[in-house]
């Protein structure tokens, strides 16, 4: 059945990115962009990109229900079943903060889950038309190619840490530990972009705070189908429907060991 689908999902993604998204970028008026809480932006593209999502996803397979973030922002409850069935998960536009200032990086993600469990994930990005996507049990791929997960190779691991969704302390604590341990590097600000670094040998380690399925469902699969590690910081999968803070991802296992033990050990 995953077979089946990938090429129907990503015609989808690609004609949403072509017709809806991209038409927008650094084309969006003040009052289409709104933040719905501090740090957490949404626009008129966000929106449509979602609706036309929905409904081609519903399409392609009629059983599984929808876990768009936008309808998330406008109803909860639907969040509190986002670990039960078959569900899509769909990020419309992740990185939308980069995308109403009109700067790279973002994306569009998708991924199909049941009960908890991610078996596909899809990571587009609208500006240079890389593919990411993986299949449980089936490895990953970028652009159709199998792909598998490297370390940058430095002297110092690469370190992305996104803080910006922890509190002082937490944020405090965790610079403190990666000093002289990690080298630092900024945050992309956007997951879609995130996830494929780890995979490329760009980064080494990325800390999340904030977990919530449109950001996550894909990226992780697609790291941990690529032979990278991504898990809850005390070593327990990555579950949709789990909403506890804290996920850590690494370019490969020696390395997530090393961070879990040095950042939060």
């Amino acid at each position: 059945m995953l077979f089946d689908l990938h090429e129907p999902v990503v015609a989808l993604m690609r004609q949403v990115a072509r017709d809806v998204v991209m038409p927008r970028f650094r084309n969006l008026s003040a009052d289409e962009i709104a933040e719905k809480a501090a740090d957490d932006f949404v626009t008129i593209a966000d929106k449509e990109s979602e609706l036309r999502l929905s409904e081609g996803l519903s399409a392609i397979l009629p059983e599984a229900g929808i876990i768009g973030e936008e309808a998330c922002a406008a109803d909860p409850a639907i969040l509190d079943r986002a670990g039960e069935g078959l569900n899509w998960i769909i990020d419309p536009i992740d990185g939308t903060g980069n995308f109403a200032a009109g700067n790279p990086p973002f994306g569009i993600m998708v991924a199909l889950a049941d009960a908890g469990t991610t078996l596909a994930g899809w990571i587009l990005d609208p500006l240079t038309g890389r593919l990411c996507h993986a299949l449980l049990g089936g490895g990953s791929h970028i652009d159709g190619q199998a792909v598998r997960a490297k370390e940058s190779g430095g002297d110092l691991p690469v370190a992305a840490l996104a803080v910006y969704f922890m509190t002082a302390e937490e944020r405090a604590d965790i610079q403190r530990r990666a000093e002289g341990a990690f080298a630092v590097v900024d945050i992309p600000r956007c997951a879609a972009e995130q996830y494929p670094r780890l995979v490329l040998g760009q980064n080494d380690v990325s800390v999340f705070a904030r977990t919530l399925p449109w950001d996550h469902a894909a990226g992780t699969l697609f790291v941990n189908e690529a032979g990278g590690c991504c898990q809850r910081l005390d070593g327990t999968p990555y579950v949709i429907g789990d909403l506890r803070r804290g996920l850590l991802g690494a370019s490969s296992p020696r390395l997530w060991d090393q961070a879990a033990r040095q950042l939060f050990g």
